[in-house]
């Protein structure tokens, strides 16, 4: 199976080995993955700050430049409600709707690909250890991919997933919201972190790379021992294809 795999900004800039993992997950099933080499932001950023007309430039080049029938795979669910969701409003009432809603239609989260396309079973190699499990708002929310990605981990026999109280609650990251509101968004982190301590867990995971930013950052420097890990890269690590 051809697949066509849009990494993210986050992924390009601060996360290529999660983007790699994220390759070797789907190469194990047998998919051909075709990075495009011209590939950019989804949009999300602009458009969430209400710059409409400099979004549709950005998703157009998108549309173009993944033109075509195959699936599109991207490793965050905030990017795929942006791209599966957020493109069909953003294009309404305009001459490209129909390519939008077409470009839309091929968009997958890579946990629900894995987990509800591909149907994986994984065999776990690893130790066994607690996690839990953060949820980006916009995955949540918006593309709802969550119950995927808590499957792909509940499925792996070692890993004892233990949910947050307050999972559903924001970050504190939210895009441009973290550098507009810095003292709220603090504030919230501090007490997503709360949370994930009161667990008693190895792990904290997340499918987001700017939550895991943000969470790790906020934990990093209070010193914790925690680790906050990507999805995929964890996936991965269990599975023996990470390092």
């Amino acid at each position: 199976m051809r697949v066509f795999f849009f990494s993210t900004c986050l992924g390009g800039v601060a996360y290529a080995d999660t983007c790699v993992n994220a390759i070797k997950l789907l190469q194990k099933e047998g998919c051909e993955v075709v990075f495009k080499k011209d590939q950019t932001c989804c949009a999300q950023p602009t458009y969430n700050s209400g710059y409409y007309e400099q979004s549709r430039k950005v998703a157009l080049h998108n549309i173009e430049l993944f033109s075509g029938e195959e699936p599109i795979i991207v490793p965050s669910g905030s990017c795929v409600g942006m791209m599966r969701e957020d493109y069909v409003e953003l294009f309404e009432g305009t001459s490209d709707f129909e390519r939008a809603k077409q470009f839309s239609s091929r968009i997958y989260d890579l946990g629900e690909y894995l987990h509800k396309v591909l149907k994986v079973k994984y065999e776990d190699k690893g130790n066994p250890t607690k996690v839990t499990w953060h949820s980006n708002c916009h995955a949540l929310r918006t593309a709802k991919v969550i119950n995927s990605a808590k499957a792909l981990i509940s499925s792996l026999s070692n890993v004892e997933l233990v949910e947050l109280e307050r999972e559903a609650e924001c970050c504190g990251f939210g895009g441009t919201f973290s550098i507009k509101e810095p003292e709220v968004s603090n504030a919230m982190v501090n007490q997503k972190i709360q949370d994930i301590l009161s667990r008693d867990v190895e792990y904290v995971i997340s499918a987001d790379a700017g939550c895991l930013l943000n969470i790790s950052g906020a934990m990093k420097k209070q010193k914790l021992n925690v680790k906050p890990i990507h999805l995929y890269d964890f996936l991965a690590q269990r599975i023996g294809l990470g390092a």
